[in-house]
């Protein structure tokens, strides 16, 4: 039978495996006949399924039990696609898959539309079910039954299925009408909130893009998983809409909340921020803020700040650390605060520069290497689970010490902006402090990470703060500094930025926010072909900054631009001209950003960019508008209305009226003591507002304050002057006295007492007069009105002259030489009537003295009114602070009759409340509570106070209590209880000095000797000669032996003891007993743990040490020392050598056999290398040998040990330097310095008024042999000025300088016009090049042509001469001058007249120069023959 529990897939899989196994078995299977019987109606009746047997015109029968009836059964239309038979390993056939038939029957159909169950077809039974491996034949099948109500949920599910997919269709289609796959974008981005606390806050934002984007939020680039805090989180996404909720805001909910979307197109981010504010925000972080309780702990912490750091100045380089003692009550096990340190309200971090440390009691904050841009207000902040505290001060830093006297300071706060591919803004502030003139410019320099050469980015000084610095490489990460210079020199370079890296800002975005941080895979978006596309044009070109040293292009790349990285070309045309000049035709760029430099100020210009690839290059984008270079950002106004207002002894306000500029950075205050004409920075980092503190002043001064603006542009304007100031402290009216209360009321006066105010103002208080109110019946108030015209200085009054049954309210105002202080709020109405109570009145004054964490001291006054009788003690009653009304409890049980107690066993950490009250013999009194409670706990840095007192013969009477108060302090006081145990101590104290001790002059200590040997001693102040010593090493004594020796030398008091070495066995105390009558003393010394294996280390080097010595050994090991000659000597002192001492030299391993360069004398070997290089780098080894023993030195002279050597050869190439010569040449003026050796790694720089000189085609450097030069090509006026060199020398550097100006500079230019003139002279003179034979034999009668190849500028004259005689143009002669170069001379028929010496005269104004040849006519001899013989016969 087949197998219920079997799942579908499983018989699927199982199908599947065993037609792979049946390849052999028929693919097909033919057309099954199968009849089936109706099924009895008793459903208890199970059909039976018949074997049947399978052939070629297969048949199938189903009989019903009683074998009656057979129905016919057609097969499924042949597009049903036949399954498979079903096989077991051995191809066997097990069964088969059999597909679904119809019936032909209508008896089959009625009866099966009338029966509430039917039968599943075999088919669906086929795909559910698997066959049984038990049956070797046909299997058997189960037929499963379905109610006509399961048949019609089945068909409603059905119809509910297919209706939401078609719903989801529409909704897909309608979402996605083009049928395109989009990246996400988002139609609403998310809104910022400002909200309350315990308030909720939800975010919206809609997201379009195909397939649909999957959205996740985030908190300050963390994913937030809803499922792990839903109490917190509850994110929706319906339709394309989503939103996140955040319950209960807390003032940690306070971030950046983005929503990433991602789909398989790319992704994109939306950001927001949510605000979660508290009510009265500035209450919370005043100190006196009240803490709230603390669920989590079931405490309430409150956070106290003690010894605060104050206003701290530093100084450039410095180091400074600024500290607070925290006090954190109650103490919590494992529970720590969180400290945060603020600069300016902006969360300070650690670096290299600052470093933060808790000990759980006190946090600092260390400033290493100050910095200008370190000065500022520092804020202490003590985070706790119930609330917080704060305290804070500034800190001022002041400029270094500059180099040259008058030059500027160093700038401050360097930043980039606008980062790209190769380009990056460099901004900056101008310093506080000019020099001795104005600033002329700045230098920007950039360091490539993982270098520490710093290149200099422009030649030129620049005027503005920000500096577009190009040509960087992609990828590679910068820092950059900043140097002022004015006509005096140039300061001292800025702090470094923070690295940057040159990379496009959209690769930057995804790094730093990923848009899926929960995969680790690369996101690949689909793109459509691109290749060979050329780009289309840049869009948005615009200029966004314009100075009269550069001009920045921005623009947006194309959209059509292919997978390629763009390139791009910038264009600039001349107002007036129409050709457009490419800029940048060597490099190109690659960022979308460029600054153009060297533009003529004045001059109009306009702009494009092109985009290029490897297809070629774009159109041009469109040009901007015409723009006029020069500066566009002009100077601030001055600021206006300084006035200083007093606050300390050094401290001025000092405010002022702002400029309403927001191109302004800050301002900066200077003061002048009034004669000095000297101004003095207040403040080296510009402040923004109308207001600062300033600090340092001396407290006397009469000081003028005025304040300047600065901006990128530079400085203000000074304002003018304020008025003249006295430094003194300022006084401010006194605070209210408070706790003012009736302690006696007579039937016509009352006896008032007070408390001072906290806060007394600077000025000496007097206490005010009181000031009462009438209250009558039915509670009409009357008018305040004073009691006492003339001030007070007790804090009590008694108010006379008052109506009997009528109530009395009486409040109290301070005053100073500030004036009169609020007053002080009334106390409670109180009839005026005869006193009749007995008791006593309340104590006052209480007051705590000397809290520790187990104690305190409680004092008091009694009080004013004492009763039917005087007062004869008091009570005292204590509770935590926390603890109910019913937790008082008494101190004391019997009353006191003194005005103070302490009292003991209190819990550390703990708040108390105390109160006392008075008794007579009427009874006890009303009790007064102290106003705040007490926290028990000792302050940080508290000590006891120790003061001498002298007993001559202490008893039982001296038993008492012995206080001490410093006066003029916050209550500083200390007490000694002296108890019976205390006076015994102190009468063992005296038996001490009946019976002494013996002093020592040195306890007991171990030395070193030679050979390791070790030498314990120690040595007494004075002893008898009956002195006797005793040696005990762990408990037990030791004598002397064989392993100790003892030695005692009792007039110095010296006693030793000797071991030769010290053994495993050794370790443990050492110990030195003395008795000298009845005086003892005794002096151990604890031998052990790594102390004593340090000290056996020792020993045993030092006689290994010995015994090293014994033979030929090295005094100085192996070192280099670097001779003038830049010849390194390796050099070694040795000693006990003997003839067959053996001497060998090694490196890397190999023996050196190089004895020309080893030497020996006086003691030392050496090995000279000459002219050292890198291959010179290794291992070096020298060994010593004979019969005595053996010794070796090595000197690593690789890596760190070559460099150290190098730097030292630097040294001495540096120092070697002859100071720089000029040499005129015809080409410009060379500056030279010759040294003793070159090697190519030493660093060479160049400078021209102490900037560093860029290789160019006008200043080229360069080196020959030894002589390191710089070669000024056609020199101007502009070239004269300060030249110098700078030579690394390991260190720093040496500089040798040359003033090529005055008589030096006139002298070297007028040399290099007379070279250059005479060269000029010696290219240009008329010369004849060739061309003209020397000698020119020709026939009588031929023609003669010559041509002679001439130069010459200007153009030479020419002349022809024969014999000396000029030859003019005629018949006979032809003479040409073509091109000026080529002068040619024809006769059309030589004679014998015509031979001679022929000259080509050539004359310019540099010279003349002749061409000479000689010309010969010849007659044939024939000829000749014939014309002697006519000769003859006409004879």
């Amino acid at each position: 039978m087949l197998s219920g529990s079997t799942s579908v897939s499983q018989a699927h899989h199982q199908r599947s495996a065993r037609r792979v196994q049946s390849s052999r078995v028929e693919k097909s299977v033919c057309q099954i006949h199968q009849s089936s019987s109706r099924v009895s109606s008793s459903r208890e009746s199970s059909s039976r399924v018949s074997s049947a047997r399978i052939t070629s015109g297969m048949k199938a029968s189903m009989f019903s039990a009683k074998g009656q009836e057979e129905v016919s059964l057609k097969p499924l239309p042949k597009r049903v696609k036949p399954l498979c038979l079903a096989v077991d390993q051995d191809t066997e056939i097990i069964g088969y898959v059999v597909p679904a038939f119809r019936t032909r029957s209508a008896h089959y159909s009625h009866a099966l539309a009338q029966e509430e169950t039917r039968e599943e077809t075999l088919g669906h039974i086929a795909m559910r079910e698997l066959f049984s491996t038990q049956t070797e034949t046909m299997e058997m099948h189960r037929v499963e039954k379905k109610s006509r109500e399961m048949v019609m949920r089945e068909s409603a599910n059905s119809i509910s299925l297919k209706r939401k997919i078609h719903e989801k269709q529409e909704f897909e289609r309608r979402m996605n009408t083009d049928s395109l796959i989009h990246p996400p974008e988002f139609m609403v981005k998310p809104k910022s909130y400002t909200v309350w606390e315990k308030q909720s806050v939800k975010l919206h934002c809609t997201v379009a893009g195909w397939p649909k984007p999957r959205v996740t939020w985030y908190k300050n680039n963390v994913c937030i998983d809803p499922k792990a805090h839903p109490e917190k989180y509850t994110v929706e996404s319906n339709y394309n809409m989503h939103s996140l909720e955040i319950k209960n805001c807390v003032f940690e909910d306070t971030a950046q909340y983005s929503a990433s979307a991602l789909n398989i197109k790319g992704g994109m981010s939306a950001i927001s921020s949510i605000v979660v504010k508290r009510y009265k925000e500035y209450e919370l972080l005043h100190p006196g803020k009240p803490h709230g309780f603390s669920p989590e702990y079931g405490v309430t912490f409150e956070a106290h700040i003690v010894d605060k750091f104050s206003v701290s100045f530093g100084t450039e380089g410095e180091t400074l650390s600024l500290g607070c003692t925290m006090i954190v009550y109650p103490t919590v096990k494992g529970y720590q605060p969180e400290m945060l340190w603020y600069r300016n309200d902006t969360l300070v971090k650690p670096s290299k520069w600052v470093s933060m440390h808790w000990t759980g009691q006190r946090a600092s904050l260390t400033l290493a290497h100050l910095n200008k841009e370190d000065e500022g207000l520092y804020t202490l902040r003590i985070n706790t689970k119930s609330g917080y505290n704060s305290h804070s001060a500034y800190v001022f830093v002041r400029d270094a010490d500059v180099e040259v006297e008058g030059s500027p300071v160093a700038p401050l706060d360097v930043r980039c902006q606008d980062v790209n591919k190769d380009y990056v803004v460099v901004t900056w502030k101008h310093p506080a402090v000019e020099g001795a003139s104005a600033i002329l410019g700045y230098f920007v320099d950039r360091c490539e990470m993982g270098s520490t050469h710093w290149t200099q980015c422009n030649d030129t000084p620049v005027k503005f703060a920000r500096f577009p610095v190009t040509g960087l490489v992609e990828g590679r990460t910068y820092s950059f500094r900043v140097s002022a210079i004015n006509k005096f020199g140039i300061s001292h370079a800025s702090r470094a930025s923070e690295p940057v890296v040159a990379m496009d800002p959209s690769d930057r975005a995804r790094r730093g926010h990923s848009l899926a941080p929960w995969t680790g895979q690369i996101i690949v978006t689909e793109e459509e072909p691109a290749a060979g596309v050329v780009p289309g044009e840049p869009s948005d070109l615009a200029v966004t900054e314009a100075t009269k040293n550069y001009v920045v292009l921005s623009w947006k790349p194309p959209g059509q631009r292919g997978h390629e990285g763009l390139m791009y070309y910038v264009e600039k045309l001349i107002s007036g001209t129409e050709t457009w000049q490419r800029v940048n035709t060597e490099l190109p760029v690659r960022s979308p950003r460029f600054a153009l430099f060297d533009l003529a100020e004045g001059n109009s210009y306009s702009f494009r960019v092109r985009c290029a690839n490897s297809a070629g290059v774009g159109e041009p984008s469109a040009a901007t508008a015409e723009i006029t270079i020069g500066d566009k950002l002009d100077l601030p106004q001055a600021p206006s209305h300084v006035i200083p207002i007093r606050l300390t002894d050094s401290a001025m306000v000092v405010s002022w009226t702002s400029v309403q500029d927001s191109s302004v950075v800050g301002y900066y205050i200077e003061y002048s003591v009034v004669g000095s004409n000297v101004w003095a920075p207040c403040n080296n980092k510009p402040v923004k507002g109308n207001r600062f503190v300033c600090h340092g002043l001396n407290a006397g001064d009469t000081c003028v304050f005025r304040v300047k603006a600065v901006n990128a542009a530079g400085y203000s304007l000074d304002s003018e002057e304020s008025e003249e100031a006295l430094i003194k402290s300022g006084i401010l009216t006194a605070d209210s006295p408070h706790s003012v209360r009736v302690q006696e009321s007579v039937r016509d006066y009352k006896i008032l007492t007070w408390e001072e105010p906290k806060l007394n103002g600077g000025g000496r208080n007097h206490r005010a007069t009181s000031w009462t109110t009438v209250t009558v019946a039915g509670e009409v108030k009357g008018q305040w009105h004073e009691l006492n015209t003339k001030a007070i200085t007790e804090c009590s009054y008694k108010a006379e002259n008052l109506k009997e049954n009528v109530f009395y309210e009486f409040s109290v105002r301070a005053i100073n030489q500030a004036g009169v202080s609020e007053s002080s709020h009334p106390c409670a109405p109180t009839e005026c009537k005869e006193y009749t109570v007995t008791v006593p009145g309340t104590p006052h004054s209480m007051h705590v003295q000397e809290v520790r964490s187990n104690s305190m001291v409680l004092l008091w006054e009694p009080p004013v009114y004492q009763g039917r009788s005087a007062v004869n003690g008091f009570y005292v009653d204590i509770k935590e602070a926390e603890a109910p009304e019913g937790a008082w409890r008494g101190v004391n049980e019997k009353a006191t009759t003194k005005k103070c107690m302490k009292i003991d066993n209190l819990k550390e950490g703990v708040a108390y409340v105390v109160r006392v009250c008075a008794q007579n013999l009427a009874g006890v009194g009303a009790t007064i509570e102290l106003k705040d409670s007490v926290l028990a706990q000792t302050r940080p840095g508290t000590h006891e106070i120790y003061v001498d007192a002298v007993f001559t013969d202490p008893s039982l009477e001296d038993l008492a209590i012995y206080s001490c108060v410093v006066t003029n302090t916050d209550g500083v006081s200390s007490s000694y209880t002296l108890t019976e145990e205390g006076l015994k101590l102190l009468l063992d104290i005296s038996h001490d000095h009946k019976f002494p001790k013996i002093p020592f002059k040195s306890e007991l200590a171990v030395e070193m000797q030679e050979k390791g040997r070790v030498r314990f001693w120690l040595q007494t102040e004075k002893i008898t000669p009956n002195c006797e010593v005793e040696y005990v090493f762990n408990d037990n004594i030791i004598t002397q032996g064989e392993k100790y020796t003892m030695n005692f030398d009792k007039a110095t008091g010296i006693i030793e003891m000797f071991m030769d070495s010290l053994e495993v066995l050794d370790e443990g105390t050492f110990s030195f007993n003395l008795v000298d009558g009845k005086a003892t003393g005794c002096s151990s010394l604890v031998l052990i743990g790594e102390e004593f294996r340090e000290m056996q280390r020792k020993s045993e080097f030092e006689r290994k040490e010995w015994v090293r010595k014994q033979g030929p050994h090295f005094i100085e090991y192996l070192s280099f020392e670097v001779t003038a000659e830049c010849n390194v000597l390796l050099k070694a002192k040795v000693g006990n050598l003997c003839p067959d001492t053996d001497i060998t030299w090694y490196k890397d391993g190999l023996e050196v056999d190089d004895q020309d360069n080893l030497s020996f004398i006086d003691g030392y070997m050496s090995l000279n290398i000459s002219k050292i290089t890198k291959k010179d780098a290794g291992v070096y080894e020298v060994q010593l040998k004979d019969s005595r023993g053996k010794d070796k030195s090595t000197l690593d002279l690789t890596d760190k040990g070559f460099q150290e050597l190098m730097n030292e050869v630097f040294r001495v190439i540096a120092n070697s330097a002859t100071e720089l010569i000029v040499t005129s040449t015809e080409e410009g003026i060379i500056l030279h310095t010759t040294v003793v050796y070159y090697i190519q790694d030493l660093r060479v720089g160049w400078l021209y008024k102490d900037a560093k000189i860029t290789q160019s085609k006008h200043l080229e450097a360069g080196v020959t042999g030894v002589e390191l030069w710089l070669k000024i090509n056609e020199p101007t006026e502009k070239d004269k000025g300060k030249y110098a060199i700078d030579i690394f020398d390991g260190k720093d550097g040496i500089r040798r300088v040359y003033e090529l100006a005055g008589q030096a500079w006139e002298e070297a230019f007028a040399e290099f016009q007379r070279l250059k003139a005479a060269a000029i002279a010696a290219r240009n003179r008329a010369r004849v090049l060739g061309g003209l034979p020397d000698v020119v034999a020709i026939q009588e009668g031929k023609s003669l042509n010559l041509t002679g190849n001439i130069w010459g500028d200007p153009i030479p004259q020419i002349k022809w001469t024969k014999n000396e005689k000029d030859i003019s143009l005629d018949d006979r002669y032809d003479l040409k001058f073509e091109a000026g170069k080529f002068a040619s001379i024809s006769i059309d028929t030589v004679t014998k007249m015509d031979s001679g010496k022929y000259s080509l005269v050539v004359t310019n104004k540099y010279g003349t120069e002749t061409g000479n040849f000689t010309v010969s006519v010849y007659i044939p001899e024939a000829e000749e023959e014939e014309g002697e013989q006519e000769q003859k016969d006409k004879k």
